[in-house]
C-alpha cells in the first residue's frame, strides 16, 4: 500500500493562514500571539486548482504505471538490464507516492484542524476516495516484486540504481508470507474506505462533538482533560466527573467502534496468517516479537518500583493514603507554578536544542519561522498534539494545543524532535523517509530530555526543583508504564474478541485491571473511571502502537547516559541516526553507541533512570 493512503489513518490537522479569534484570545491571555500554521506550501486552499490536477495526475499516472509493469516484472527481472529496468519502475512508482502523499497529507491536515467543518469533512472523504481509487492500480507492484525468486532480485541489485533502494525492496519483502492473491487483495485495499478508515472517521467525529458540562461551562474534551492538571482541587474533580458522565452517555457507541475494529483486524490477520494479534505491528516497526515481550515484562516486573513506589510519594505530599485518579498528574501542592508565554517555550526549547547541536536548532528553528505549526486550541481540531511527516518534497507540519503549562513546553520539545528527525530523514525520498515506530519516538522523546535537563541545570530552587522532577517522573511514568498497560490492555480486548463481542461494561474491567495493576494502591479508582479507555486514539488509529512509546522513551533513556559520558563527536552520530530514516535497523543504528535492545540488561538501564529520578525526590523530601 503507498504510504499516502497510511498517512490518511494518522491524526492531522491544518489551519488557513489568516490568524484566529483563538489565537487572538491567547495573545490576551498572555501566552502571546500562538502561531497557525501554513499550508500553501502543500496547496493553497480547498477550492486550489491544484488539487484537482493533481488528482487528475495521479488517476491518470496510476493506471499508465499499471500499463506499463503488470504482469512484466518477472520477465524484466531475468533480462541482462534488469537492474537499470527495475530501477526505472521503483523511481516511478515513488514519485507516485510523492504526488499521492502530498494530496493525502494536505486533506487529512486540513481535516484535523476543523472535524466538525462539513466542507472539509467532505474534501478528506473525497480525496481519500480519490486515493484510494487511483493506488488500486498499483497493488500488483510489490505483490509480482515479491513473486521475484531471490536469487534474481539480489543479481539485480548488484546494478547500483537499483541497489540504493535495497532498504526498501528488503522491507517490502519481509511482508512476502504474508502477501495474498492479487484479487483479494484488491478487495481489502478498495473496501478499507468502509470498513476500517470509515470508523476512524467516525471515532474522530465522535469524539470532536463531544461536549462536558464542568461547573456550568461546556466544554469539548481537550480543554476539559487539561483540567486535570488544574491546581484547584474542585476543578480537577469536577473535571473528571463530567469526562465519566459524557463518556458514559456514549460507552455504547465505542464500545461498537472497538468491537467492529478489532474485529475487521482479526480478519486481516487470519487470512494473512500472523500467528499472534500484534505481529503485524511488529513487523510494521521492523522489531523482533521477542523483544518486544522482553520490554514488556521488563515494565511490568519495574511497577512496584517506579509508579506505584512514586504515587506512594505523592499522595504522602498531599496528606492522603491515596489519591483519587483525577489527582494522579495534580500539580504538587505548594509548588509554583506560572503560565509560560509562547515566547519563552520557543527560546527554551531552542536554547536547549542548540546547546547540544546548532544544526539541531537551526532545523527546529524552522518550524517557527516559517509557520510549520499550529499551537492554539480551537473547537473541532484534533486534541493532542503530533509532527506530521507529509512528504520528502515538503515539509513536517507540527500540531500543538498549547495553553502554557509547563507541560505544553516538553510537548513542544517532543513534537520538534520528531519534526527534525523527519527533516533530516527526507532525503532518502517516500520509500525510505519514514522511520519505524520503535526509531521514531527516539528523536522526540531525546529533544525533550534535552529541554528537561537544561531546565533543571537552571532551576536551584528547592520547591522548584521538586515540581520539575516530579512532572519528569509523571511525564516518564505515562510514556513507560502507561503505554505498557494500554498494550496490555490492546491485547486483552483484542484476544477476548476472538469469543465475541465485548460490551463496554467488560470493555471497562479490563480496563480497571490493568489501571490498578500498572498504578499501584496509591491510586484510587472513582466510579467513572471505568470509561476512560473511551477516548484513546491510538487504540482506533494503530492497534498496538503504543508500545513505541516505552520502547523509545528507554532507548532514550539509555541513549542518553551514553551522551553525558561521550567524547566529541556523539552529536554528529546522533543525528546521522536520525538521517538514516528507515533505510536501517535499529540494532545497526543502535552499534555505534554500544546499545543492544535484544540485551534485557538494554531495558533496565533505561527504567534506572526513572529510578534515579525518584531517589532524587525522595532525598528532597529528607
Amino acid at each position: 500500500m503507498p504510504r499516502a493512503q497510511k498517512e490518511l489513518a494518522r491524526k492531522t490537522s491544518a489551519k488557513p493562514a489568516k490568524r484566529s479569534a483563538r489565537s487572538a484570545a491567547a495573545a490576551k491571555s498572555g501566552l502571546g500571539t500562538l502561531p497557525e500554521w501554513n499550508l500553501a506550501d502543500l496547496y493553497a486552499g480547498l477550492d486550489d486548482p491544484g488539487v484537482g490536477r493533481d488528482l487528475d495526475h495521479a488517476d491518470a499516472e496510476c493506471a499508465a504505471f499499471e500499463a506499463a509493469y503488470k504482469g512484466k516484472l518477472a520477465e524484466m527481472a531475468a533480462s541482462p538490464a534488469a537492474g537499470a529496468a527495475l530501477a526505472d519502475a521503483v523511481r516511478r512508482y515513488e514519485a507516485l507516492d510523492d504526488l499521492m502523499g502530498r494530496l493525502g497529507s494536505y486533506a487529512g491536515l486540513v481535516h484535523a484542524g476543523d472535524t466538525l467543518d462539513p466542507a472539509r469533512t467532505k474534501f478528506y472523504g473525497d480525496v481519500q476516495e480519490r486515493l484510494t481509487a487511483a493506488s488500486t492500480h498499483l497493488l500488483f507492484f510489490t505483490l509480482e516484486l515479491n513473486r521475484i525468486d531471490d536469487a534474481r532480485i539480489e543479481a539485480a541489485m548488484a546494478d547500483p540504481a537499483l541497489g540504493h533502494y535495497r532498504p526498501w525492496l528488503e522491507d517490502v519483502r519481509r511482508y512476502k508470507p504474508y502477501q495474498l492473491e492479487d484479487r483479494v487483495e484488491q478487495l481489502f485495499h478498495e473496501k478499507s474506505v468502509t470498513t476500517y478508515t470509515a470508523w476512524n472517521r467516525l471515532f474522530d467525529s465522535t469524539i470532536a462533538n463531544l461536549r462536558f458540562q464542568v461547573a456550568g461551562r461546556t466544554l469539548a474534551i481537550e480543554p476539559t482533560l487539561n483540567l486535570l492538571q488544574d491546581r484547584a482541587a474542585e476543578k480537577r474533580k469536577a473535571a473528571a466527573q463530567a469526562l465519566a458522565q459524557t463518556f458514559q452517555q456514549n460507552t455504547a457507541q465505542f464500545a461498537l467502534i472497538t468491537n467492529t475494529l478489532a474485529k475487521d483486524k482479526e480478519i486481516s490477520d487470519r487470512w494473512r496468517g500472523f500467528a499472534d494479534i500484534a505481529d503485524a505491528r511488529h513487523l510494521d516497526n521492523r522489531v523482533e516479537r521477542e523483544v518486544v515481550d522482553a520490554l514488556v515484562a521488563a515494565v511490568r516486573a519495574a511497577y512496584p518500583r517506579l509508579s506505584h513506589r512514586y504515587y506512594a510519594l505523592k499522595a504522602k505530599w498531599f496528606g492522603k493514603k491515596k489519591l483519587p485518579h483525577w489527582d494522579r498528574n495534580a500539580p504538587l501542592p505548594q509548588a509554583p507554578t506560572r503560565s509560560i508565554g509562547w515566547g519563552e517555550a520557543r527560546d527554551t526549547v531552542l536554547t536547549a536544542y542548540g546547546a547540544f547541536s546548532p544544526k539541531m536548532a537551526a532545523i527546529a528553528e524552522r518550524f517557527f519561522d516559517k509557520r510549520w505549526i499550529d499551537a492554539p486550541v480551537r473547537p473541532g481540531k484534533a486534541p493532542g498534539a503530533f509532527s506530521h511527516p507529509t512528504v520528502p518534497s515538503a515539509h513536517p507540519y507540527v500540531l500543538l494545543n498549547y495553553q502554557g503549562k509547563p507541560r505544553d513546553v516538553m510537548v513542544l520539545a517532543h513534537e520538534l524532535g520528531h519534526g527534525v528527525h523527519q527533516v533530516l530523514a527526507a532525503p532518502n525520498g517516500a520509500l525510505m523517509a519514514p522511520t519505524p515506530l520503535t526509531l521514531a519516538e527516539t528523536a522526540s522523546v531525546f529533544g525533550e530530555m534535552l529541554t528537561f535537563k537544561k531546565l533543571l541545570a537552571q532551576t536551584a530552587d528547592k520547591k522548584q526543583r521538586k515540581a520539575m522532577l516530579a512532572a519528569k517522573v509523571e511525564d516518564m511514568i505515562n510514556t513507560v508504564v502507561r503505554q505498557i498497560a494500554f498494550y496490555t490492555f490492546e491485547r486483552a480486548v483484542h484476544t477476548e474478541r476472538k469469543s465475541g463481542e465485548l460490551t463496554g461494561e467488560r470493555i471497562g474491567q479490563l480496563w480497571l485491571k490493568v489501571q490498578s495493576e500498572s498504578l499501584g494502591p496509591a491510586i484510587e479508582f472513582k466510579p467513572g473511571y471505568e470509561t476512560f479507555w473511551v477516548y484513546i486514539p491510538h487504540f482506533i488509529h494503530s492497534p498496538f502502537y503504543v508500545y513505541a512509546y516505552a520502547f523509545g522513551d528507554c532507548l532514550v533513556n539509555s541513549l542518553y547516559a551514553v551522551y553525558e559520558h561521550a567524547t566529541a563527536g556523539f552529536a554528529e552520530r546522533y543525528l546521522a541516526m536520525l538521517a538514516a530514516g528507515g533505510t536501517k535497523h535499529y540494532s545497526e543504528l543502535l552499534a555505534p553507541f554500544g546499545l543492544d535492545a535484544r540485551d534485557p540488561a538494554f531495558w533496565q538501564g533505561g527504567l534506572a533512570v526513572i529510578t534515579r529520578l525518584i531517589d532524587e525526590l525522595e532525598a528532597l523530601d529528607g
